[in-house]
């Protein structure tokens, strides 16, 4: 090749299967700030609605865990099992606020990933230590992108945080003034309302972040136009491989034809390149319906399949090319054909009942109502029909 595959440039948009492929590797899009906006505003909700309640639970533990009878004080066994209590209780007025921090860290990588468990993307890569790819991240696209973000999130922190201080001034000033319990449920209530504020301001860089991974992503999985060549030749097979396959299918196709020859009423032949099995069951079709059909070689098996069967083989030119070239296998027949197939069919029934009678054979119909347009296509015999 002239020009090196590796100098072609990824222009192609990535196909479905390198998708699939990137996806099974655990290569996916995912956005960092729309894990911790989704962490953030969990945690600070549920301690706005249950901190309350929360608050009140640690201080009756602290309160039990300092009540201890003078006589336990002593007692290092004791002390070990009060410690391991006073733990289990705080883990258990904790569990409700870990559980929903823990369910909101799982819903961005399933939102973003496709909710797929891949084992890939947890195994260990060599190329991830290389100190060059990792400066190239650093200083690449990538590492500007990550910068802007930083920078714009501290600003827009800082904006808000300081809006809020202006805000709350007096009543924090205030609280200097309370008791000391309303004064701790006043400030709780300023902490939990800052926290959900700055929280949310997560919102407006997350909405430029994820955008902006998805698009990256599907940038960094393009392809060039010789991988799309490759992988349509890799998918689709190989020439020889695709026709060894239509052969099949075909002889397939085929058996499956020949198979319906002996349901037949009768094979109407040219009489030597073209034979159609027609079959008609006045209770179930409309009109008679082509069961099988073939030129040349398929044509001579259609007739001797028919005869070693019993069916009946009806020599008509005309109508035999004009049902090959206007009909399709298990198809009916077309209505400009139906009064010539209706007096093959007559003659066929006649002819069984003559034979079950032993009574003399009816006399073969002639001059059989055919189009001239059907009865002399210009398609040649076939021997794939």
């Amino acid at each position: 090749m002239a020009e090196n595959e590796s100098s072609q440039e990824k222009t192609e948009e990535p196909t479905p299967k390198r998708l699939r492929d990137a996806q099974d590797k655990g290569q996916v899009a995912s956005s960092k700030e729309l894990n911790t906006t989704l962490v953030l505003l969990a945690g600070s909700v549920t301690l706005l609605t249950f901190g309350g309640a929360m608050l009140d639970r640690i201080q009756e533990l602290f309160r039990r865990s300092f009540m201890i009878d003078r006589g336990r004080i002593f007692d290092p066994a004791y002390m070990l099992t009060a410690l391991e209590d006073r733990l289990a209780q705080g883990l258990l007025i904790l569990a409700p606020l870990m559980g929903v921090l823990a369910i909101a860290a799982l819903i961005g990588p399933v939102v973003m990933g496709g909710g797929r468990f891949r084992p890939q993307g947890m195994a260990f890569k060599g190329e991830k230590l290389d100190p060059m790819k990792g400066l190239k991240r650093i200083f690449g696209p990538q590492g500007a992108m990550e910068l802007g973000k930083t920078l714009a999130k501290f600003g827009l922190i800082a904006t808000v945080a300081t809006i809020i201080l202006w805000t709350f001034a007096n009543r924090i000033i205030a609280l200097g003034g309370q008791e000391m319990g309303p004064g701790l449920a006043h400030a709780g209530y300023l902490i939990a309302w800052t926290f959900v504020a700055l929280s949310a301001t997560m919102v407006f860089v997350t909405l430029v972040d994820v955008p902006f991974q998805i698009w990256n992503h599907q940038r960094q999985l393009r392809m060039t136009k010789q991988e799309v060549k490759d992988e349509y030749k890799e998918t689709e097979g190989k020439p020889e491989v695709k026709s060894k396959i239509r052969q099949t299918q075909q002889e397939i196709s085929r058996r499956r034809m020949m198979a319906e020859v002996p349901k037949a009423d009768v094979v109407v032949t040219n009489p030597t390149h073209f034979a159609v099995a027609l079959k008609y069951d006045q209770s179930k079709m409309r009109a008679p319906r082509v069961v099988a059909k073939g030129a040349d070689f398929v044509a001579a098996e259609i007739r001797e399949t028919a005869r070693s069967h019993g069916v009946a083989v009806f020599s008509a030119p005309p109508l035999a090319r004009a049902l090959y070239s206007g009909t399709k296998l298990d198809q009916e027949i077309p209505a400009a054909l139906y009064v010539a197939v209706a007096q093959v069919l007559a003659y066929v029934y006649q002819l069984r009942s003559a034979q079950r009678q032993g009574g003399e054979p009816p006399p073969p119909p002639t001059d059989l109502p055919v189009p001239d347009d059907l009865a002399n296509p210009d398609s040649t015999p076939s021997e794939n029909a």
